[in-house]
């Protein structure tokens, strides 16, 4: 569908039908708005392309041997949407061919390691190269397929596997087999745990020739695409690595940080905001790069026009300006948003469910609101409440304890200009927890959400 079709939905089914809050958009999307303005952004992707070797505007290319980057902001903030984008501006010939790796989609987020997210990645990269349709240097290629095998048959559990093989040895050597052998690998790891267990092992194991191979392969990819002129250099995007349980995130960005870096590669993973907090990534990977929340309102209390207008925008994609009785229901979704674009979506597809009539109005909001604040009332404590209370007091102090990063990780607790300030969620403010805290630290409200006029 092309920009000058795109029409929004005018039913409430049709806007449960479509809204697909969850997912992010495709590089096409007509529901797409730019949001760089808004968010204080706009030199986040020059940012990131120095980090990698290359000067955006200029198109000079001086890039390092590898670097790791983190990408932080909050979960639903729009990070994959905008790397999308990015990826498209870091594309090219003089640039990278970029290749897009979503763990999500290939690995069960409940359990994952290194080890599983390089074999994606090692997936990726031989199902980029087999659509470029260019030759392998044999030996590179045949050394990072012969420790594959070798790891593979020496895992007991793996008999599907191991009759694969020894039906592809008999084969000439070719991408499609290594590629659909990592593929089955992986796609194993969320059903045999036996197996993901004992394979994983492997990998740890014999990492150093792992890494070996693999970083000669990369190195003859990037000679081949350089001599055909399809980019200069490699770049990993990495996403789902924001949605990692606690441990997992911490034995992945900590613990095993060295064989992630030991991947000769530019790579940009995705990372929760509560992370950054942490203080232990010990300096080993680029941890300050942000995507910054749309800002309705500045520190001082004065509405954001720009934060706004996207944040209408956003809106009016997904529902027909019709659906609403007037424009101040759409304003009090979007404060009660507090500038998440998928919090706001949220409420929105609550309103859908909860509506009697053609219109949401004043009443169908607040209902849908309420139904967002009790998902923040099921895990919200007492102490959280008095965290949350004494942060809007005094929104540029950060305390950084486990509970702060906890509510940071939750969205009880927004972030806004890299940092500089926090605000609890709007949606918190309307809950009797954070009132009984108010009026325990004699603090003024700050600016409630109230039903729309």
């Amino acid at each position: 569908m092309t920009t000058a079709s795109f029409k929004p939905p005018k039913t409430a089914l049709d806007v449960l039908n479509k809204i697909e809050f969850d997912q992010a958009l495709a590089i096409n999307d007509p529901r797409y708005v730019s949001t760089a303005e808004a968010r204080g952004s706009q030199k986040t992707l020059a940012r990131l392309a120095r980090k990698f070797g290359l000067d955006i505007n200029t198109g000079q290319f001086a890039p390092t041997t590898s670097n790791h980057v983190l990408f932080f902001g909050h979960i639903g903030s729009g990070k994959t949407t905008e790397l999308r984008h990015y990826a498209k501006a870091l594309s090219g010939p003089g640039k990278y061919l970029v290749i897009e790796v979503d763990i999500a989609l290939q690995l069960d987020l409940q359990n994952v390691q290194y080890a599983d997210t390089l074999l994606v990645m090692a997936g990726a990269l031989l199902g980029a190269f087999s659509k470029e349709r260019i030759e392998w240097d044999a030996e590179a290629f045949r050394q990072l397929e012969d420790w594959f095998k070798a790891r593979v048959m020496s895992v007991t559990t793996a008999k599907d596997l191991q009759a694969e093989i020894t039906t592809g040895l008999e084969a000439k050597t070719a991408i499609p087999f290594l590629l659909s052998l990592v593929a089955k690998t992986t796609a194993s790891f969320k059903t045999n745990a036996t197996y993901k267990d004992e394979l994983r092992q492997e990998i740890r194991n014999n990492f150093a020739n792992f890494a070996l191979y693999f970083n000669r392969l990369l190195r003859d990819a990037e000679k081949k695409l350089a001599k055909h002129g399809i980019a200069k250099r490699i770049l990993f995007l990495v996403d789902g690595t924001d949605r990692l349980r606690s441990d997992d995130r911490r034995a992945f960005f900590v613990s095993d940080v060295e064989q992630l870096l030991a991947i000769e590669s530019h790579v940009l993973y995705t990372a929760p905001l509560s992370l950054k907090y942490e203080g232990n990534l010990n300096n080993k990977l680029d941890a300050n790069l942000v995507l910054p929340m749309i800002k309705l309102y500045c520190p001082e209390g004065v509405k954001q026009a720009l934060g706004w207008e996207a944040m209408r925008a956003i809106l009016l994609a997904r529902a027909d300006e019709q659906l609403f009785a007037t424009s101040a229901e759409m304003d009090a979704i979007i404060e009660a948003s507090g500038g998440h674009p998928r919090e706001m979506l949220r409420i929105l597809k609550n309103c859908c469910e909860v509506m009697d009539g053609e219109r949401i109005d004043a009443e169908v909001v607040l209902e849908a609101i309420k139904i967002l604040a009790a998902d923040y009332r099921r895990f919200l404590t007492p102490e959280d409440f008095q965290i949350l209370v004494k942060v809007d007091q005094q929104p540029s102090h950060h305390g950084n304890n486990e509970a702060t990063r906890r509510l940071l990780y939750n969205l009880a607790l927004l972030e806004y200009n890299d940092g500089s300030w926090q605000r609890s969620h709007p949606v918190v403010r309307t809950l009797e927890g954070y009132r009984i805290a108010q009026e325990a630290n004699a603090i003024p409200s700050a600016q409630p959400v109230t039903a729309p006029k």
